[in-house]
């Protein structure tokens, strides 16, 4: 019997949902077909190449700086009422996500927020928490990679600190890694041979 795409979202929500509960961060691949990650990335692109991403800072309000011994990677957010095909494609499976996780896990989630990150050669994010000092509104982060044969050589890689294991992600095209936003400490490690693309976010309560 074909698996129907709703049955399919349900399987791929529920592996990182099993994947936080057990080991404190899920992961998923293929979250979205090829054609959609592939436009994704030329979205990334066209953006960098047109100059409207900007170099990325660490905390809020008062307590922001732009530090590049911390991060060095760049940024261009993503609106919620985008006009962007893909991107309102990408958006509407974020609320699904976030209305099954209200669902079935009792989150209290409602917003989000998400953002292209161009990690060029050298770059890199040094080990932090996602929650914010001074705002405890981010309840998962949420990653996706939008590379394109990405291997062990190109570096980039995501390491989560969790309690009981460090883990390696490869930041393979599709591939989603997913954790909470205060207590999983992570790292990106330097992009070796080319730059290193995702979507990067946030499900929040405000």
């Amino acid at each position: 019997m074909q698996t129907t795409l709703n049955e399919l979202h349900r399987q791929q929500y529920e592996r990182l949902i099993t994947g936080l509960i057990s080991n404190e961060f899920g992961v998923c691949d293929d979250f979205f077909s090829a054609d959609i990650i592939a436009g994704l990335r030329n979205n990334l692109i066209q953006h960098y190449e047109e100059g409207i991403m900007y170099r990325a800072g660490i905390g809020k309000d008062s307590d922001y700086t732009k530090d590049k011994a911390i991060r060095r990677d760049v940024i261009c957010w993503i609106h919620e009422k985008t006009t962007n095909d893909l991107e309102k494609k990408f958006i509407q499976k974020i609320n699904e996500f976030s209305e099954y996780l209200n669902k079935t896990c009792y989150t209290s989630i409602n917003a989000f927020e998400f953002h292209y990150a161009y990690y060029d050669v050298g770059s890199f994010y040094k080990r932090h928490v996602d929650q914010f000092k001074s705002d405890n509104g981010r309840l998962f982060s949420f990653v996706m990679y939008l590379n394109e044969n990405w291997n062990m050589n190109d570096g980039g890689e995501l390491v989560l600190y969790a309690k009981e294991n460090t883990e390696t992600i490869l930041p393979v095209g599709g591939r989603v890694a997913f954790f909470k936003s205060d207590v999983t400490e992570h790292e990106v490690k330097v992009a070796l041979t080319r730059p290193r693309l995702s979507i990067v976010g946030w499900l929040k309560n405000v």
